[in-house]
């Protein structure tokens, strides 16, 4: 998206404190944006934001983005000190390798999806009425995941989450349809980040995040409403969603599991 002449696109991204969150910062940064860096680590969100480029324009917020009282207080914050927001991505999420009979592991489940989807609808919520008053191209971003287009054994939170911000992006895109506000959803493969470094199994076109990062970037600039990066885990999505379920729970009900909280 083209900034307003002598202006830098307004940029809010949630758990910007590492990995994929982290990537778009500097991302944009490079580009000339002004950033709203949320995550719940103060140290290496100030680091992060220290290395940018100009780190007096962008502000932090050391919240979890769960709260949801504290995310509004950042976001409207955000909007005041810039006098509004161009891009708000909802990057917080984090992932346990989950079995619903396993004692303990429901409150992993209600971590996941209050991180991965409660979040998402609480970092959008309060900028939607700045964005339809400024008439401008606006984007909301949600990061969602391949393991949101199908369920796999092990990792049923992480899919189901995922696949609920598949769903929920949708609605808000029907939603705000012709209000001047677009609604992203991309969906990552494997990006290489200290979150997918502790699966323990192969993955396939695994992609540094820097690189997503710039191809994310043009994607949200495009206003593309779902995309899934790289490329090739696209075509490996839209193939698992055609399987039928008899050769699909043959072909992956013995797939590994990701590793579960706590586990070594």
């Amino acid at each position: 998206m083209t900034a307003a002449p002598g202006r830098a696109d307004r940029v809010f991204i949630t758990g910007a404190s590492s990995g994929i969150g982290a990537a778009l910062a500097r991302e944009y940064a490079a580009r000339g944006a002004v950033l709203g860096l949320l995550a719940r680590r103060r140290e290496p969100l100030a680091e992060l934001a220290a290395s940018l480029p100009y780190p007096e324009r962008h502000r932090i917020y050391a919240v979890d983005a769960t709260d949801d009282g504290a995310v509004a207080l950042a976001a409207a914050d955000f909007i005041a000190a810039k006098g509004g927001a161009d891009i708000v991505i909802a990057s917080a999420g984090i992932s346990h390798g989950t079995l619903t009979e396993r004692a303990g592991d429901l409150p992993v489940f209600e971590t996941v999806f209050a991180t991965n989807v409660g979040a998402t609808v609480a970092t959008f919520a309060p900028f939607i009425g700045t964005m339809k008053s400024q008439g401008g191209p606006c984007r909301l971003v949600g990061i969602g995941s391949v393991a949101g287009i199908r369920g796999m054994r092990g990792a049923g939170a992480y899919c189901a989450s995922k696949a609920a911000v598949h769903s929920y992006c949708e609605s808000l895109r029907l939603e705000l349809r012709g209000s001047g506000i677009k609604v992203v959803t991309i969906a990552p493969g494997y990006i290489d980040t200290p979150m997918t470094r502790l699966n323990r199994f192969p993955m396939p076109f695994l992609m540094p995040a820097a690189r997503f990062a710039a191809q994310a970037v043009e994607v949200i600039a495009r206003g593309h409403s779902y995309r899934v990066l790289p490329w090739q885990m696209g075509v490996v999505a839209k193939l698992l969603r055609l399987l039928p379920n008899a050769l699909f729970d043959l072909a992956f009900s013995r797939a590994p599991t990701k590793q579960g909280k706590g586990e070594a």
